[in-house]
């Protein structure tokens, strides 16, 4: 009879230690963009609650591709308490159709959950075509201080930094994504914050090229601007030493450097 007690015991409390447990119970476990411009950061929450008698620790959130940047609730969520897992999709450079997942590993009672966003991103001529004029009016707008900068003379290999002021006169926030160059030796030297409308802010561009001789290099600054991309040039005499002993041939005689 004891050993029965004894039996009915564990099992209940094996049964009571299975049900203790959080529950993860998400508003959606899916979310369609539907058509978005190129170059936004396409951002959505996905909102979860603990249903469950246990507190939920979510260990990891790991996105299907670099593209996909995660961030979700640090901190422990209490039984009835809620947080979120946030997915955005960087869509510069990535026109078409896109399905990508992000996976939450936690200690809920579903210890790993798929999560989904999609979408369609268009380029700037499709997105255009489907835009009123009034709508269109709505878009930011992207305008440049300048469009050329000249470095002077550089030595190859040498990293500069050229600043251009990047005023938003549109009515939305202008978010700022690639920059492109054939040369591939133009970047930014941080990421850019979303500027508001009306509002101006410094842009820092970083230069380092290893060929010799006088460089022209097309920039172009693409954006959610869907006027079009920003275009702009800088150029540069890149030397092979900029040492005040070296010396350069002109007309057969070796000089050095003023």
């Amino acid at each position: 009879m004891k050993q029965l007690v004894f039996l009915l015991l564990a099992l209940f409390t094996t049964v009571a230690a299975v049900r203790a447990q959080g529950v993860l119970t998400f508003e959606g476990e899916q979310h369609d963009f539907g058509s978005i411009p190129e170059g936004v950061m396409a951002a959505h929450e996905f909102r979860f609650k603990n249903t469950g008698n246990q507190p939920i620790v979510i260990a990891n959130v790991q996105a299907s591709c670099g593209c996909t940047t995660p961030d979700w609730t640090k901190t422990p969520i209490m039984p009835g308490k809620s947080g979120m897992v946030k997915a955005v999709y960087s869509s510069a450079g990535r026109p078409g159709v896109f399905n990508k997942t992000v996976t939450v590993v936690s200690n809920a009672s579903t210890p790993s959950e798929v999560l989904t966003i999609k979408g369609n991103v268009l380029n700037k001529e499709q997105m255009r075509s489907k835009l009123t004029p009034a709508q269109l009016a709505q878009s930011p707008r992207l305008k440049l201080d300048r469009t050329r900068h000249d470095f002077g003379k550089m030595e190859a290999g040498q990293t500069l930094t050229a600043r251009f002021q990047v005023t938003n006169t549109g009515k939305q926030d202008l978010v700022l994504s690639a920059i492109t160059s054939q040369c591939y030796c133009v970047g930014y030297k941080n990421v850019p914050s979303p500027i508001k409308p009306g509002e101006t802010a410094v842009v820092e561009l970083v230069y380092n090229q290893r060929r010799l001789g006088q460089q022209q290099e097309s920039v172009v600054i693409t954006s959610n601007d869907l006027n079009g991309d920003a275009k702009l040039t800088l150029t540069a005499d890149i030397v092979k030493d900029l040492n005040v002993g070296s010396m350069l041939k002109e007309s057969g005689t070796s000089v050095p450097f003023k």
